[in-house]
């Protein structure tokens, strides 16, 4: 009787541990995610990650990607090697469409793209049928602003000038820019140029694969303006190379470029804000999302970050995955009516 009772007693304790080791393999299974191949999510990431600038090497795209990886490596936040790839071609229409199609499930691939990616996907002759709807957004780095840049010999010595030998004769003034007609480098110019009374179709604007080809193009005698980013042409306005004539910022900049007079101080009552942003693609696992949505924060609290800010010009505009979604409509909704006025939008 008392060797039964013992067994029982020993049998349901058997029982008891193997249902609570049953329960452990089970609870550890559920942790795993794709995010490390198969493996915990806290294996992410496990090699080298490949950040694609969507433009040619030089422009402000490549230069923000760079930046990243640089702060990222310095400040010892990813211990993975980071390295940037420039894929150029139709104002990021070429590197967004080999991101999008190519590496939909990669969580080693991040996109660093700006502004035009909306404008392209919006033009009545877009050249892109995607947009950040085919993406994650995991975080918004960077504000830069547009700017009208001539050389340094230039006649043009403020913006008015340039708009009155535009209405005089548009033959006679090419506009160069970093991405393609209708898109962000050329709106940068067709703003204010409309609230001059120029007939945005008459302006002479020739598209080049990214900032550093358009800005080369300036200083070769091949165009006589430059349609830009700020941060693309700071180095050349410190070297005396070229003179910015406007801003698009909503008020002046500081630094090198406080002596600049915005569009609206200029008479042109316009503005505009180019985003920088990083990019998961669209099936990003939510441990590889999450992982960067925490260093890239991080990252722009970093010393070494705001150093990068002030030596390119660019203003902090950090916004988590969320607000940037948010903020990616609220944009796509403005380049909207704008594109309507000028008889560009699909």
């Amino acid at each position: 009787m008392n060797q039964t009772k013992k067994w029982k007693k020993w049998s349901g304790v058997l029982l008891t541990t193997a249902m609570a080791l049953s329960l452990a393999a089970c609870g550890g299974g559920g942790g795993q995610t794709a995010a490390g191949g198969g493996k915990d999510a806290s294996t992410y990431p496990e090699k080298p990650i490949v950040i694609t600038a969507p433009s040619g090497a030089g422009g402000g795209l490549d230069k923000t990607a760079r930046s990243v990886a640089k702060v990222m490596s310095a400040s010892k936040l990813v211990e993975k090697t980071i390295t940037v790839e420039n894929k150029p071609g139709g104002g990021q229409a070429v590197g967004l469409a080999d991101f999008v199609t190519q590496d939909k499930k990669n969580n080693y691939k991040l996109l660093l793209p700006s502004t035009p990616i909306i404008i392209n996907n919006l033009k009545k002759e877009g050249n892109s049928p995607h947009s950040y709807n085919d993406m994650t957004p995991l975080a918004q780095l960077t504000k830069d602003y547009g700017a009208i840049v001539v050389a340094a010999g230039s006649p043009y010595n403020n913006l008015k000038s340039l708009m009155d030998a535009i209405k005089a004769d548009p033959t006679k003034v090419t506009v160069a820019g970093g991405s393609a007609p209708g898109s962000l480098d050329h709106l940068t110019f067709l703003m204010p140029a409309v609230k001059a009374g120029i007939d945005p179709k008459s302006v002479k604007y020739i598209s080049y694969d990214g900032g550093g080809e358009a800005i080369a193009a300036l200083l070769g005698g091949n165009a006589d303006v430059l349609a830009t980013d700020v941060s693309g042409a700071g180095e050349y306005v410190k070297s005396g190379k070229v003179k910015i004539l406007g801003v698009s910022s909503p008020e002046r900049l500081k630094g090198t470029f406080k002596d600049i007079p915005t569009y609206k101080e200029a008479g042109y009552d316009t503005e505009l804000i180019n985003w920088r942003g990083v990019f998961g693609p669209k099936d990003m696992t939510p441990d590889a999302v999450a992982y960067w949505e925490e260093k890239l924060k991080a990252m722009t609290q970093t010393p070494e970050w705001k150093a990068e800010l002030e030596t390119n010009g660019w203003d902090d505009g950090y916004k988590n995955g969320a607000d940037f979604k948010t903020y990616l409509g609220e944009q796509e909704k403005m380049f909207k009516e704008i594109l309507g006025l000028l008889n560009m939008a699909k």
